[in-house]
Formats: structure tokens, sequence, C-alpha cells
């Protein structure tokens, strides 16, 4: 399979794309990718498909009809090889998707080539027809200025940025090359930032053994806007990240954390897979309920990384923990759905907010089940061993031979290293809803590390139950806490406070919540249009809190020990 990328008018931003493919038999379907990897929901590239052409050798047009929304079935009787051609619109920027304007083009192949299965194993080659001032930031071998792939799951995992404005540093760590690139506006200071990214790659590689390929990538496009976004791939990782002033300002714990975490997924997750991915169907959903391995463990362990290479020191490690907690907390999905089935459904609503209270996130709840499982070897092995042992195990067993893992896998291998039987875990956090607060408590008190509470800021939020944003003067309601004085009032998500006890609000409804905190209170909401007065009862009761970690000063030996183990290793 051969692929030609032309860039003739890039601000149309359509990259004409050409694909020579060899067929056999009467008929052959096309298909374009449904998905992509990192990202496990419909992504529907084929939307962005235009002047879709096929024809023979001999340059004669092909009749074919499309099946359904990414497939197309070609009538191929008489030929050995069809060429392809089609426009695929270009303009959207993050980590995961394509892009074209007149300063670069920037390609996630799974978003935009499309394969057969008779050819899919097979050698591909990609031909850049670009301008000559512009470099290519990218993973592929390179013969005679053809990129080469070894089959397609390669290139579909395999994206790249041709650009004029490319900088480029790299590090070598026990055999691999580690290349650092940066598209956009942006003054790398590369001395801190190979010492940095040295140390959490140090980190890793040591606790694995070995890494997966002889050489890795980063490919940052810093961006003049706010933007955050990674996306992990086998011999590289895209990032987003902006605005460009704040990359090594105020930002430059956000670039350490999700380029650690991205680095760790090259072994959990493009190696260590979970057993329905393997391999990937790229012609439709690829159900999985193992996020929490995927996802959970690789959140943990990104910034644990971090804290054990000294490139976070404690303070910064918590500020990351509290974060998880606080999502933790501030989620009452956690009542209803199982971060087991919440994996399940990303490719039904995981990416979004959704319906109120339904489901939890597979980053946060994965992180904090990883967390408690890990303390949970350490505790049961006199704190020699812990969830880096399980990860490893898991790599060299699974990951490196290209068979999946399941449930069964995961939770066995824990089990034998911790020595226990860990099915009450599973069955209660995992599979089930039980509320993490009291095993979690217990999890940090082993490491001499309390959880404090303390009411929010917001006086509607702590006394109340609702979380508001100001938006063009007016107080919107976008969280209530159930059971809460709001919530039995009647408040809904959506409503405008406009008046506490008879005096008009904008923008300082929390200042009146607050003056009136010791007494009843009417309050008038604007409801789509409508007027309504809600009673409210004086609440003395704390809702939504602040939750942080802070180390124990009065820690005995024993959680001095454990936590010296737990943070360095």
């Amino acid at each position: 399979m051969k692929f030609t990328f032309d860039v003739k008018s890039p601000q149309q931003q359509y990259i004409q794309i050409t694909a020579e493919l060899k067929v056999s038999g009467n008929e052959t379907k096309v298909f374009f990718p449904a998905w992509r990897p990192g990202r496990y929901e419909l992504g529907d590239f084929a939307k962005n498909v235009n002047h879709f052409q096929i024809h023979n050798g001999s340059g004669q047009a092909l009749p074919f009809v499309k099946e359904n929304k990414n497939t197309w079935i070609v009538q191929t009787e008489g030929c050995s090889t069809i060429t392809v051609k089609y426009s695929y619109y270009a303009m959207d920027m993050n980590a995961g998707s394509t892009f074209l304007d007149a300063s670069q083009l920037y390609v996630n192949p799974v978003n935009c080539c499309l394969f057969t299965e008779e050819e899919y194993n097979d050698p591909i080659s990609v031909r850049l027809n670009i301008p000559e001032s512009w470099k290519v930031a990218h993973s592929l071998k390179v013969e005679n200025n053809i990129f080469v792939a070894e089959n397609y799951d390669e290139l579909a995992d395999s994206p790249f940025i041709c650009s004029a404005d490319l900088q480029k540093s790299s590090y070598e760590f026990k055999g691999t090359t580690f290349y650092i690139w940066f598209n956009g506006i942006v003054k790398p200071n590369w001395e801190k930032l190979i010492r940095d990214f040295k140390a959490f790659t140090e980190a890793q590689v040591n606790r694995f053994e070995s890494f997966p390929t002889k050489e890795y990538h980063f490919l940052f496009q810093i961006l003049p806007y706010k933007t955050y976004h990674g996306v992990e791939h086998s011999k590289s990782t895209v990032i987003t990240l902006g605005p460009s002033y704040a990359v090594f300002e105020e930002l430059y714990k956000e670039l350490l954390g999700v380029s650690s975490h991205e680095l760790y997924h090259t072994w959990n997750v493009k190696s260590i897979r979970p057993e329905e991915m393997v391999p990937y169907d790229f012609k439709q959903e690829n159900y999985s309920e193992l996020g929490y391995i995927a996802e959970g463990v690789t959140t943990y362990m990104g910034d644990l990384m971090l804290y054990k290479a000294g490139v976070f020191n404690t303070e910064q490690y918590f500020l990351e923990m509290n974060n998880q907690i606080q999502r933790h907390m501030d989620n009452f999905g956690r009542f209803n759905y199982s971060v087991a089935a919440s994996s399940f459904d990303t490719w039904l609503d995981g990416y979004v907010t959704g319906a109120p209270g339904r489901k939890v996130s597979i980053y946060t709840e994965g992180c904090l089940l990883s967390f408690m499982i890990d303390v949970l070897i350490l505790k049961n092995t006199s704190n020699q061993h812990g969830l880096d042992d399980v990860m490893r195990n898991l790599y060299h067993d699974f990951g490196a031979k290209g068979i999946g893992v399941s449930r069964e896998v995961y939770q066995g291998e824990i089990e034998k290293i911790a020595g226990v039987s860990l099915q009450w875990f599973f069955e209660d956090y995992v599979y089930g809803t039980k509320t993490y607060t009291t095993l979690l408590d217990e999890c940090f008190e082993y490491l001499g590390v309390d959880i404090h509470s303390e009411p929010v800021s917001s006086f509607i939020a702590a006394y109340l139950g609702a979380k508001t944003m100001e938006v063009n003067s007016e107080t919107v309601v976008v969280a209530l806490y159930p059971g809460a004085p709001l919530d039995v009032s009647g408040m809904m998500l959506g409503d405008k406070v406009v008046s506490v006890n008879g005096v008009a609000v904008s923008n300082d409804a929390d200042r009146w919540i607050q003056f009136f905190h010791d007494e009843n209170k009417e309050i008038v909401v604007n409801r789509k249009g409508r007027l309504l007065t809600l009673q409210v009862p004086k609440s003395e009761k704390v809702f939504y809190q602040r939750y942080f970690l802070k180390k124990n000063e009065q820690a005995n030996a024993s959680q001095v020990e454990a936590f010296d183990a737990w943070s360095k290793g």
C-alpha cells in the first residue's frame, strides 16, 4: 500500500491523499478507521472525506457503493491494483487530530488513511509532497525520502509534523534515544527540560527493566491559546500545550505531568493491552472494562514516577493527588456506576459530562484504585513490593509477547505478589460501587499521611450544595449536591439566581448567601424564562468540601518506613 500526501491549497485545509492498493477478487472492501487508540469513542473520521474517487490501474473509474458510514464496496473484477483519491478536511488541532495550514502539515494517519483487510499486514510507504523548507518530526523509517511502516498498525500509530518551525533535542538511556520536538511559538529551556525528562525516563525504564523501542519521540504542538492534551503511541506521543508564554513558566508542571503520563503508556496500553484490543479493530468499537488499568494505572504512575525521580517534591505530588481525590468526592456517579462499567461506556459518553451522577472517570477512579492496590501490596509484603512489580511482570509476560490482559490476569498478578486474595477489593471497588472513603483513609494512614477537608470558599456550594458559574453577569447553577438544601428546595441545573431575600444579585450571589447565612432564604431563580421562588432553610451542615493531603508530623517509625518504600522504592 502506498500513500501520497499533497498540500496544494493549505488555506482550504484539505489534504489531497492518494492511496495505491493491491486487490484480488471481484469485490474489495475499503475501510476508514472508526476510532483511534487512546480515545475509546467513535471518531467517525470519514465525515471529513471529500472528492472520493476510485480508479483501476489504467485510470478508469471503478463502480463502488457505500455500505455504511466508513466502508466502501468496490467492484474490482480483473484488477490487480486500484487507486483511491480523496481530500481530507484537516481543521482540528489537538493531540489526536490532523491539521493543515500554510505553516504546517500535522497528521495522525489513523484519522485519514484508509485500509483493506487484504493489505492490512503488508508494508506501507508514504510520500510527502511538502515545501522544501519544512522538516519532519516522526518515528517512521525513511528510505530515499519515503517513509516506511511495517503494516497498517504501525502507520496508524505514527503521527508526524511537517513544519519549518520545528526545534529538536535528544537524550539517551539504556540504548534508547529519546527525541523532543517542539513546533510553534516556544522558547525551550533545554537544559532544565532534558534534566527533568531524563530523570523520569530513567525512573520508568529502571522499573520495567527495558524500553520497548530503540527510539522514542515527544512531539509537542505549542499553541498560543489555552490547551492541554496528550495521546500515546508505541514510539511517540503528541502533546498540545498552551499558551506559549506559560509553557516553561506556570504550565511547566503540566508539561512534565502529561509527558510522564504518555511515556508510561508505552508499556501500559501500547504493550500491556486489554485482550479485547489485541489486535485493534478499527472498523468498530473495541469494548473493554479495563480502562481502570489502561488510564487509571497510567494516571497514578505518571505522577508517582515524577515524585520518585525527584522531579516533583512532596507538595507538588500531593497537589496532583488532591485533585484526584477532589474529583472523586465531587462526582456522585461513584454511588451509581462502577469504574469498570464506566470504562465500557467510554464508547457511549466517556469523554463528556453526560447525565448528572451517572458514571465516573476511568482516569480519576482508576488512579485512586491503583494507589490503594499499591499500598495494599506494600502492606502485605512488609514494604518489599508494590504495583511496580505487577506492571513489570505484565509487560514481560504479556505485553512484550503481544498477549492481551484480562481482569483475571491483572487480579491474579496482584494477588501473586501480595500473597493474599483481593477478590473483595475487585468486587466492592472495581466492579462495585462501595465508597472509597474508609479504605482510602486507611491506605494514606499506613503511609503516615492524613486526608483533611474544609468547606469550599463558596458559601452557596459549602452550605447550600450548589456549584455556580458566572456567565454574562448571571449566576448559573452547574452542579447540585444530592440531598442538600437547594436540591431539596427544588433547584435545577441551569437555574439562574435572580435574587436572595428580595435583593437582586449580579455576580455577587455568593456574598448575599453568606450575608443571610444564619437565616431562612427566599431565592428567586430564572428557569428558562420563568421566575420561580424557592424556600431554602438555613443549614450549618457542610456539603461541598475541599480535600487535601498532609504528612502526619507525629508519624511513627513504621509509617515513615512505609512512606519511604512507597515514594522511593
